[in-house]
């Protein structure tokens, strides 16, 4: 093979007269489309024209060196720093114009992806005319620029629909999806699909033979619905007015990444690519240099620092490797973390103190497997075989070979002592136990335990399956190698870490509570349950106050109010309306019956027969309020909590905070986080609208110590505890 060039990525020709560009960034665990790797690619394109002119390539394949990924999409750091339009704009062209010489090939052009191939990855296999993909199941194929607050500008706006079809091509552009090999293949975006273990020579024999191909008989065949719909004028209307319904109702309009892009289908799929890509590259700009989407990259930054991250300061303390995982308590939480673990390849013991408990935990782990074969998330095969990783009993003599207990049991601090005591009589030195807890003192459930170095809090959020965060609480003897080891774990199980500091409610539940319990002050004001509850969903939360306690349960929303009140005195006082909840019948979603009204689990209309259940708590008449009253109730009774966490050492920088509130609640990612979004309207703002409010409604709004200093010092949130 004849070595053109040396750069990243470099252009060769081998003895069958097939060009390879070939990626394989030196630097990198994965290709990254770079600046400086672009200006390779462009030098690279031009060698492979050269050599075309010159008769030496029959076909040009472009592949990547990398076990385990094609190109993971452009470099994010660079996206960040972009802040003017006409900047974006010109950079955007210039990536167009590079891809559009791969297109101007005479020659046959083949992708050859393996592995991850994300945004401008996919950019240039769509500008490729042929896609093979290998079978591994690390291959996937996505453009998740909507994630980011952007949009696919180099092409994949334009091309993909053009490709695959309009409506194929709407779940990847405008939800950010990867699909499988598979997949890729069956909605006509890969032409071939080979082993993994034969890619390489597969590849080899398809691009030989692709001058004779003949590219329209590889395209996907269109039955005569979909050629109405995506042929027509009339019928893409449709399809897209449909689209963009569906993007609002889930948005409420608040990420325009996806409705950008519905414009540009609109406007230009039936016109000239030329005109498409231009409007990809004027939107795009437009939209790199929003707000929302330097919110989106900063929460991208803190997701990929907390994957990045070990949970610790300390480089001598390594994690344990965890084989087996010992699961105390065998409730909806016990059975939920054990079929988690099993989903990730750990082998499980579950244990209770009946028989039933257990029989339940492997029900509900099953359950949750049968709905991931339903998902094609797994196979049937896949997801009976982990599914065997669970085993359980009464006897403590099962996990006696675990390297990680967690304690999942009765929140009652008596019964987790017990039980905490009776499980590191049977565990080795080296095996770190931690508990769930939601509301107790790590320290005080370590106090009987004779090795409290190997103790800490692993809390995860319910339903463990779904919820992205796990709180890491590092109790006051807890050592680093004990955080290392769960931090470590909760990655592998796919989930967020952040390490918090032990106190009431810990980091996510202490910043919720004044939310709440405000939400049930405006019940006693005489809101109405609609208008609190739109008024935060219109700001951005998943669900409003009232709907999420529904989704807690009233007697566990109770408990935590009554905890926080125990700690931090009247201004955690529990509003007059939750107290009245509890003395109710009503249990929430979980009972059928809350604030709202449910069918089968689905929540339908407020229910309007509360009212008289808490009459002595609410005006029996309902009155409007403006609604971004409400939201400032709401949303400045968290950043006035967040900044006494701050204070208290519960979380050592406001990203760590931010990721958790947006992971642990759904706080709104566009916004950035809680304390940037608190950085909008600076400290002194905050602070001016606290004070009136304190005016108003007394102690329950008394600044915190930490924001009145910043206000004095001129210093956001960022600025004094950035990072």
């Amino acid at each position: 093979m004849t070595r053109i060039s040396a750069a990243n990525p470099n252009f060769q020709v081998d003895a069958d007269s097939i060009g390879w560009i070939t990626f394989d960034d030196p630097e990198r665990k994965l290709n990254v489309l770079s600046e400086p790797v672009m200006r390779d690619l462009a030098e690279a394109l031009d060698q492979a024209h050269t050599a075309e002119r010159e008769g030496l390539i029959q076909a040009l394949v472009i592949q990547s060196s990398k076990p385990s990924s094609f190109i993971a999409g452009a470099d994010v750091d660079e996206i960040t720093n972009l802040e003017d339009p006409s900047e974006a704009e010109q950079k955007i062209q210039l990536g167009q114009a590079i891809y559009g010489e791969l297109v101007k090939l005479s020659v046959p052009t083949v992708a050859a992806i393996h592995g991850i191939c994300l945004g401008g990855g996919t950019e240039i296999a769509l500008a490729c005319q042929y896609r093979v993909l290998s079978d591994s199941k690390i291959t996937k194929v996505g453009l998740p620029e909507v994630k980011l607050g952007i949009l696919p500008a180099l092409g994949g706006t334009t091309r993909l629909p053009r490709l695959v079809g309009l409506q194929a091509s709407l779940e990847l552009l405008i939800t950010g999806k990867q699909i499988d090999s598979r997949k890729a293949q069956r909605i006509g975006f890969a032409q071939e699909v080979f082993p993994e273990a034969l890619f390489e020579r597969m590849v080899r024999d398809f691009a030989l033979h692709a001058p004779a191909l003949q590219l329209g008989a590889l395209r996907r065949k269109k039955n005569f619905l979909n050629r109405v719909l995506e042929d027509t004028l009339l019928g893409r209307k449709i399809v897209l007015r449909m689209a963009r319904k569906r993007v609002i109702a889930q948005t409420s309009g608040n990420f325009p990444a996806p409705l950008r892009i519905l414009d540009i289908l609109d406007q230009h799929l039936g016109g000239s690519i030329e005109a498409s890509l231009a409007a990809e590259a004027r939107l795009g700009a437009e939209l790199i240099v929003s707000s929302v989407s330097k919110n989106l990259l900063h929460v991208f930054h803190m997701r990929e620092a907390a994957r990045k991250g070990t949970g610790t300061d300390y480089e001598n303390a390594p994690p344990s490797k965890i084989q087996v995982l010992g699961v105390l308590g065998a409730g909806i939480m016990g059975g939920g973390i054990s079929q988690l673990a099993a989903y990730n390849g750990v082998r499980v013991y579950m244990k209770d103190i009946h028989h039933k408990a257990v029989t339940s935990g492997f029900q509900h782990a099953r359950a949750l497997f049968d709905k991931a074969a339903q998902r094609k998330k797994l196979s049937r095969r896949q997801a009976d075989q982990r599914m065997e990783l669970i085993s359980g009993g009464l006897e403590y003599h099962g996990i006696s070979s675990a390297n990680l207990i967690v304690e999942a049991v009765a929140e009652r601090i008596d019964v987790k002592k017990l039980v905490l005591r009776k499980a590191e009589e049977f565990v080795g030195d080296d095996c770190v136990i931690a508990t769930n807890t939601s509301s107790l003192s790590v320290d005080k459930l370590a106090e009987d335990l004779n090795r409290p170095d190997r103790f800490c809090g692993m809390h995860f959020f319910n339903p463990v399956h779904r919820m992205p965060l796990v709180e890491i609480v590092r109790g006051k003897d807890s050592n680093e190698g004990a955080i290392a080891t769960v931090y470590a774990f909760a990655l592998r199980l796919g989930k967020v870490p952040v390490v918090v500091g032990n106190g009431p409610g810990f980091l996510v539940n202490r910043v919720l509570g004044p939310y709440l319990n405000e939400a049930g002050f405006l019940l006693e004001d005489g809101a109405s349950i609609q208008q609190i509850d739109m008024a935060a969903r219109e700001f951005g939360m998943p669900v409003g106050p009232l709907r999420l306690i529904d989704e807690i349960g009233f007697d566990i929303s109770s408990h935590a109010g009554a905890s926080l009140h125990k700690a931090f005195g009247e201004r955690l006082h529990p509003s007059r309306a939750l107290v009245a909840l509890a003395k109710t019948d009503r249990l929430g979603k979980k009972g059928g019956q809350g604030f709202y009204q449910y069918e089968k689990g689905q929540a339908k209309e407020p229910d309007e027969s509360i009212y008289g259940e808490l009459r002595i708590a609410v005006p029996t008449q309902r009155r409007t309020f403006r609604d971004r009253d409400i939201r400032a109730r709401l949303i400045l009774q968290m950043i006035n909590e967040a900044a006494r966490a701050l204070e208290d050492g519960i979380v050592q920088s406001a990203d760590q905070l931010d990721l958790a509130l947006i992971m642990g609640t759904g706080f709104p990612p566009f916004r950035g986080g809680l304390l940037r979004f608190a950085d909008t309207l600076h400290p002194r703002g905050v602070l001016y609208r606290i004070r009136k409010l304190e005016e108003v409604h007394g102690a329950r709004f008394t600044p915190a110590p930490f924001l009145i200093d910043l206000a004095d010092r001129d210093l956001t949130f960022y600025e004094a505890f950035g990072t």
